[in-house]
């Protein structure tokens, strides 16, 4: 029998319509600088970036009477808003079927080795009030008839705590988290692009003091580039990840993040070597991830050559039709692509297939409209013939089925709706996807309440390093909940931020550094700067890695960053002057990227998380139907590398690479009540020494 969805509540579920924005503050006054006349916004705290994580800290903050204002170069428009962030990773202790323990999730986070120990139990025990907060707002997260929520098992997540209202999961997030944020009254600015971060001292006694901006609305014959200066004495980094940095890229178009302006401010990043890589839709037309039921229904995977010839590449990797299905279907929770499992017949030799397919200049697609074709000489698709796992799971979610896509309209119906409101027609026509960039694990490096290096700064989300090489599919949106919250206690606690900042930030500098990049004459124009990091770091930076190309790729990367700094980048109008700036952080950070992964590489470092170390010595080699695969043979990972994590920072135009081992955290360790209160009661909890004299 087919799940009865009505319409209605399928269209509540995809269509969701965000806020709409409040108008925004007028500025405090106006200073000259460098001959320009910029409006100035005195602050408390600023947030940059006005997704989920971003907006938790802006609400949380709120809430603790701190004046807080975020800034975002689109509001509404970011990765957890528009891309295919599907489910959250939660503690299940409150479910009646299965029990769980905080040790054990935390164990679960961490698990991939590169993540401190505290911070992976921080999130696990943050969960529960991460989940509970978010339905209170609204969240409608599904439940089953005596209130336990309804579970499900995601990538590298062995129990099932993962949980989700659909394909929009993420989006209804920021968009209760809106509602808050604009009930609550803390002020949005839209358009407006962080430039700059100023601060002020030397050394260990940085403090930030504001943020240099560009608004389009503050363009003025005074103000050409439309700078607009945001004081403030506490400032959280909330802008995601660098979508942009690959040319293969799930991200929605223009989703820059903050590293290169981390860089640039000063702040180490932490674990950039890692990222997560899976199959999913072409960003040309709606970017998204191609897991959980769409691969559980097992559609037929084919390519298509130039002369529109299909191939069925798959069976070229699989030694039967049964074994070939059940790895389609595991894409569904061991979506992204992992080097270990392209051995011994397991589900990323699906992705290896599909990259290489893409190499050779085919177009790759899933057809809904039917069944695997057989491995050559093998028994036809069937689902009585599937391993035990998927066949269980099959049934027991009553997808019997003769079609993948009666499979889909039963087991989810809201997949089919979401590519429906973007002209896709999943019911009628293939899909094409390719293997993509989705999620930047690594970011900047921060502490157990999101301080980074520099006193006053914050990140959060996406563009904060905590989830180490490998994490359980939705716990990123999960920890953006939960250290939003912690880097709001924070910053209320040290109570530098209650009141707008009334510092005079010297602005003089950072224009002249902006200046130096915005040349009309440059050869290099925002077009080929884009090409050539993008081509670079898809081509020699994706699944597949040699030391040989990474070191080259990162020697290429650094002559492009010295090249901008001699000639600068060209722009023709004005509304291209945020994006060339971007642009120059972005080879920032892909230099930076590429520095530490040809460290790791070049110290021995072997295959995990995202990347295939490739090497001809290597001593794990994957095999397929017609045999083994010796330009894949790669080496496994160290045990050691596990336990540390790769910090990076910019010194002059240098990229500084060290090491240091994971934080640990005593299992064993006990709290006990009145011993610990005074600590709580008196703020001692925040590590406040020499940041305030003020407690909670």
């Amino acid at each position: 029998m087919s799940l009865s969805v009505p319409q209605h509540i399928l269209d509540a579920l995809t269509d969701v319509v965000m806020p709409r924005l409040p108008a925004e503050p007028a500025p405090d006054r106006h200073v000259t600088a460098s001959g320009y006349d910029i409006p100035v916004f005195a602050c408390g705290a600023v947030v940059i970036g006005s997704g989920a994580a971003g907006l938790r800290a802006a609400v949380e903050m709120k809430r603790r009477d701190v004046d807080v204002t975020v800034i975002s170069q689109s509001a509404w428009g970011g990765t957890s808003a528009c891309s295919g962030s599907d489910k959250q990773t939660l503690h299940t202790a409150n479910t009646k079927d299965q029990g769980d323990n905080f040790q054990t999730m935390a164990a679960a986070i961490r698990a991939g080795g590169a993540m401190d120990e505290d911070t992976a139990y921080i999130e696990a025990v943050g969960s529960i009030r991460a989940m509970a907060s978010l339905q209170y707002l609204g969240l409608p997260l599904p439940q089953d008839d005596l209130g336990g929520t309804l579970r499900y098992q995601t990538d590298h997540d062995e129990v099932g705590r993962a949980t989700s209202c659909g394909p929009r999961t993420s989006r209804l997030m920021v968009k209760v988290l809106a509602k808050e944020a604009i009930r609550l009254g803390v002020p949005l600015f839209n358009h407006t692009t962080a430039l700059k971060v100023l601060t002020d001292g030397q050394r260990d006694q940085t403090q930030v003091t504001g943020v240099l901006t560009i608004r389009p609305k503050a363009r003025t014959d005074t103000n050409p580039l439309g700078l607009a200066l945001f004081q403030c004495a506490a400032l959280v980094f909330a802008a995601g990840g660098p979508g942009e940095l690959y040319r293969d890229s799930v991200f929605p178009n223009g989703c820059f993040g903050t590293l290169g302006l981390a860089l640039e401010t000063g702040l180490e990043l932490v674990n950039i070597t890692e990222s997560q890589f899976g199959i999913g839709t072409r960003r040309e037309g709606f970017p998204w991830n191609l897991s959980g039921t769409y691969v559980q229904v097992i559609p037929h995977i084919y390519s298509v050559d130039d002369t529109g010839a299909e191939h069925h590449f798959l069976a070229d990797y699989y030694r039967t039709t049964q074994e070939m299905a059940s790895n389609i279907f595991r894409k569904g929770y061991q979506w992204p692509f992992h080097a270990s499992r392209m051995l011994d017949f397991q589900s990323s030799l699906v992705d290896l297939a599909i990259f290489t397919e893409g190499q050779k200049g085919r177009r790759v697609f899933m057809d809904f409209n039917r069944n695997p074709l057989p491995v050559p000489g093998d028994q036809d698709f069937n689902l009585a013939r599937l391993d035990g796992d998927v066949r269980s799971y099959l049934t027991n979610a009553g997808a019997s089925h003769d079609l993948p896509i009666d499979r889909l309209r039963h087991m989810n119906p809201l997949a089919i709706e979401l590519y429906k409101r973007y002209k896709v027609d999943i019911t009628s026509d293939p899909l094409e996807f390719a293997v993509n960039n989705q999620h930047m694990n690594g970011g900047i490096a921060v502490d157990t309440w999101g301080r980074t290096n520099i006193a006053g700064i914050y990140a959060v989300g996406e563009a904060s390093g905590t989830h180490g090489a490998t994490r359980p599919g939705g716990s990123a949106l999960n920890a953006g909940q939960v250290f939003g919250t912690r880097v709001a206690e924070h910053v209320a606690a040290s109570g530098k931020a209650h009141a707008p900042s009334d510092t005079k930030p010297h602005i003089d500098r950072a224009i002249t550094e902006i200046k130096a990049v915005l040349k009309t004459d440059s050869p290099h124009t925002i077009k080929d700067i884009r090409s050539n990091i993008q081509a670079r770091m898809s081509d020699h930076a994706g699944i597949l890695c040699t030391a040989k190309d990474v070191t080259s790729a990162r020697s290429e990367a650094r002559q492009l960053n010295d090249a901008i700094r001699r000639n600068g980048i060209a722009y023709t109008r004005e509304n291209e002057i945020g994006r060339a700036l971007q642009w120059q952080q972005m080879a920032l950070a892909s230099e930076a990227v590429l520095s530490a992964l040809d460290h790791y590489i070049s110290n021995g470092g072997g295959s995990r998380g995202a990347r295939a170390i490739c090497d001809p010595e290597g001593t794990a080699l994957p095999e397929a139907r017609t045999g083994p695969l010796p330009h894949v043979r790669f080496r496994p990972e160290r045990d050691e590398d596990m336990r540390e994590q790769i910090l990076v920072r910019l010194d002059g135009t240098d990229m500084v690479i060290s090491t240091r081992p994971n934080r640990a955290f005593d299992a064993n360790a006990k709290s006990f009540f009145e011993r610990d209160w005074p600590a709580w009661l008196t703020g001692d909890i925040y590590d406040l020494s020499g940041e305030s004299d003020q407690t909670p």
